[in-house]
């Protein structure tokens, strides 16, 4: 029998990725503005309209694989095989670290983006975190 909590984690991780890739596919302008503030923001789109054209098409293209990311995710949280719960479970904790280890050595060097590292290093563990308890409990739940 298959876990329930690998259902929630795969939804809610699902619903956090669907939702901000749509976000950043239509509204990019406004995410950038509520994440950074409206002073990063305007220097964060570009300064000749050709930049502003190959920003705008590249965070059209994040959102659009962040939205895919979210499809994936719900399609995941159908499987009913602990096996591969656990292997998918790992796999995501291991992308996590992976992404806040990137945040501390790059992008905090980053200009515009160097003050939000910090909170989103903390939101990449968070992330990172729910998976880690998944396999806490699976293994408890494998062992009881």
């Amino acid at each position: 029998m298959a876990s329930s909590g690998f259902f929630l984690i795969c939804m809610l991780h699902s619903v956090v990725a669907l939702t901000c890739g749509s976000m950043m596919v239509f509204y990019t302008n406004e995410v950038f503005v509520f994440g950074h503030g409206s002073e990063i923001a305007s220097k964060l789109v570009g300064s000749t309209p050709h930049d502003q054209l190959l920003i705008r098409t590249s965070d059209s293209f994040s959102g659009l694989l962040l939205f895919a990311i979210g499809f994936l995710l719900f399609m995941v949280a159908f499987v009913k095989d602990k096996e591969f719960q656990s292997f998918f479970a790992k796999g995501c904790v291991l992308l996590h670290v992976a992404m806040a280890i990137w945040r501390v050595f790059f992008e905090r060097k980053l200009e515009q983006l160097g003050h939000d590292w910090l909170r989103q290093v903390v939101g990449d563990f968070v992330l990172g975190l729910s998976w880690v308890f998944f396999l806490v409990y699976s293994w408890r739940e494998k062992y009881d």
